[in-house]
């Protein structure tokens, strides 16, 4: 059930002692960041504000992700179970979210394939402004999309012999160029893989 300020009380608060627990994941890469919990209160700021806040069990208090140290947490989407008993929280961290300074809670576990390609346009999109000398990425930038587009032309093509020749480590690295320079070539375009993650979810209705 998507949440909004009109049906927070069909949750099952009673059940938990007027507190639910809510995973927060990034929502751009899906992976998970955080759990706190909420209470209506919290659950009303985080709808109201769009800064997802929770409450503090040792502090007694409702408190904002980030209130203290910058590292908010901006509301992107919110909805609960089909037991209506816990949260699942999208949001857009400003920062890491872990008190540790890592960018999860749960930073010693192996994040799926498809969150690091995710994290990984992340940095080049952070890289389109960047002084050219500083690495490959912002050189391309500073090329322009015709150079960025003949890079993905060429690493195409050199995909599509490695296959044809059947070799597959060459495919895989050839794969990855690929990859890496289209992520340069759609955020130069601003635009994002998302984008043409969405024409393919609407081809597949």
């Amino acid at each position: 059930m998507k949440l909004t300020n009109d049906n927070t009380s069909k949750l099952a608060w009673e059940k938990m002692d007027n507190l639910l627990p809510a995973i927060v994941q990034d929502a751009q890469s899906g992976r998970v960041l955080m759990q706190g919990y909420m209470n209506p209160e919290a659950l009303e700021k985080t709808l109201t504000s769009g800064k997802v806040t929770f409450f503090s069990r040792s502090k007694q208090r409702l408190w904002m992700k980030g209130e203290s140290s910058g590292n908010t947490l901006d509301l992107v989407d919110i909805s609960a179970d089909c037991d209506q008993d816990s949260i699942l929280v999208l949001a857009k961290p400003n920062g890491p979210t872990c008190h540790t300074g890592a960018s999860t809670c749960w930073f010693n576990s192996e994040a799926p394939s498809m969150t690091f390609v995710a994290e990984l346009e992340r940095i080049l999109a952070e890289r389109k402004d960047a002084d050219p000398s500083t690495s490959y990425t912002a050189q391309l930038y500073a090329k322009g999309i015709k150079r960025i587009a003949q890079k993905v032309g060429e690493e195409g093509v050199e995909t599509a012999l490695a296959a044809t020749v059947q070799d597959l480590d060459e495919l895989k690295n050839e794969s990855a160029d690929l990859l890496y320079h289209l992520i340069v070539l759609l955020q130069a375009s601003n635009l994002s893989l998302n984008d043409a993650i969405d024409v393919l979810r609407e081809r597949h209705k």
